[in-house]
C-alpha cells in the first residue's frame, strides 16, 4: 500500500511540469483567422457610452442597472442620482473602483457618467434639479484618490441621504 502511494505521488510530481507547461501561453502563437489586427485599447476605441457601460459596469450592475442584492451590488436604476444630493456623493461616483480603475479615459468616464445620470437614463427621477455635468478635468482630479473603504463610504452617504428624507431604494435593504 505504501509503495503504491509513493509511486502515485512520484507520478504526479513528474507529470506536474507538463500540466503547467500547457497553461503557459505560446509567445509564437498566431492570431485566430480573421482576428489578425492588433487590439485597440478601450480608451482609443471610440465606443458609445452604452457600449462602455456594458464593458465597464454591466458585469456587476447588470445591463439595466438593476444590481444584484445576492452579490452585494446596489441598484443604480432610478437611484444613482441621489448620490449627487449629498456631500461627497459626486466624488464617490467617480471613485467607485469600477469607474476609477476602468480602462476609459477621463473624458470617456465623464461622458459615461453624464450618460448614466440623465433623467431619461439610468438615474431617472433621482436626479437633483441643479445637476452640473462632469468634465474630463473634474474626473482627472478625482479618480486617482483611492477609496480605502467602499462599503463604509457608501454607508455614510446613504445615512446622509436618509437624513435628507431620501427614500433608499437601491435594492440592498437596510
Amino acid at each position: 500500500m505504501k509503495r503504491s502511494l509513493l509511486t502515485l505521488g512520484l507520478s504526479c510530481l513528474l507529470a506536474m511540469p507538463m500540466a503547467q507547461a500547457r497553461s503557459i501561453p505560446d509567445p509564437h502563437q498566431k492570431h485566430a483567422p480573421g482576428n489578425e489586427a492588433e487590439q485597440t485599447p478601450i480608451a482609443q476605441a471610440g465606443y458609445s457610452n452604452a457600449t462602455n457601460y456594458q464593458l465597464q459596469c454591466a458585469g456587476c450592475h447588470l445591463s439595466d442597472g438593476a444590481g444584484s442584492k445576492s452579490n452585494d451590488v446596489p441598484r443604480m436604476l432610478g437611484f444613482v442620482g441621489n448620490f449627487l444630493k449629498v456631500d461627497g456623493g459626486r466624488q464617490f461616483l467617480v471613485r467607485v473602483p469600477g469607474m476609477s480603475m476602468s480602462a476609459l479615459s477621463d473624458a470617456q468616464l465623464a461622458d459615461m457618467l453624464n450618460w448614466l445620470l440623465r433623467e431619461d437614463g439610468m438615474a431617472g427621477k433621482s436626479m437633483p434639479a441643479d445637476y452640473k455635468p462632469y468634465t474630463a478635468e473634474e474626473v482627472a482630479g478625482i479618480r486617482h484618490e483611492t477609496m480605502l473603504n467602499l462599503p463604509g463610504t457608501r454607508a455614510q452617504l446613504i445615512a446622509a441621504m436618509r437624513r435628507q428624507g431620501i427614500a433608499i431604494d437601491d435594492g440592498m435593504g437596510d
